[in-house]
């Protein structure tokens, strides 16, 4: 059953969790503007999220990011982000040749969070190229996007809230390559997200 039917709305949930992701991208930047620039840039919320709304979108944020993270390092990953930043035609049908190759061999809960990591990334590129304002294409891209061809995925899937034990294994091996400790204190990290969602759809299902 998906999020609708606890209460929780999918759309929100997915839209909100783009907006978290580009927003915790632009604070990490350097510069002194950083959040003056996320604050001028990213659009005020147009519908109000539930509490459990947004304690699943901030589970959600810290998953996606240690999955993106693994390809911070990958020369085509960031080519692609490079090309649309770059690309003199439309960014828009740019920004739709990276998405859909990301979805080339089909949607998952994983490539769905490398989508939205991109979209942080490509946020960041932008400001750095004194383009500020792009930063609201971006996350109209990447929501309609989501709302054309992913939402319907995920209601499908059993809503957001399925997403956890998924995603916690993508978070586990993106890590795969730290030390035996560090690892086990991501293992601990993850399942603590995945177990906390479970509890707080269960409460949901009872109000």
């Amino acid at each position: 059953m998906a999020c609708e039917g606890n209460g929780m709305s999918d759309a929100r949930i997915g839209e909100a969790l783009i907006k978290e992701v580009i927003v915790e991208e632009l604070r990490d930047m350097s510069s002194k503007d950083s959040q003056l620039l996320t604050s001028l840039a990213v659009e005020p919320e147009t519908e109000q999220k539930t509490e459990q709304e947004q304690k699943i979108v901030n589970q959600l944020g810290k998953m996606v990011r240690i999955i993106g993270d693994r390809f911070g390092e990958d020369k085509e990953f960031q080519d692609a982000i490079d090309g649309v930043a770059c690309s003199s035609s439309s960014k828009w049908d740019c920004f739709k040749q990276v998405a859909n190759k990301v979805f080339e061999q089909g949607i998952t809960w994983e490539r769905i969070a490398v989508l939205f990591y991109v979209a942080g990334k490509l946020a960041v590129k932008m400001v750095e190229a004194h383009l500020p304002q792009s930063v609201r294409d971006i996350l109209k891209w990447t929501v309609d996007f989501f709302r054309s061809n992913l939402l319907g995925w995920i209601g499908d899937h059993g809503g957001w809230i399925n997403s956890f034990s998924e995603l916690a294994v993508a978070s586990v091996q993106s890590v795969s390559s730290l030390s035996s400790h560090s690892y086990g204190l991501v293992l601990i990290f993850v399942t603590g997200l995945a177990l906390g969602s479970v509890i707080t759809w269960r409460l949901t299902t009872r109000l």
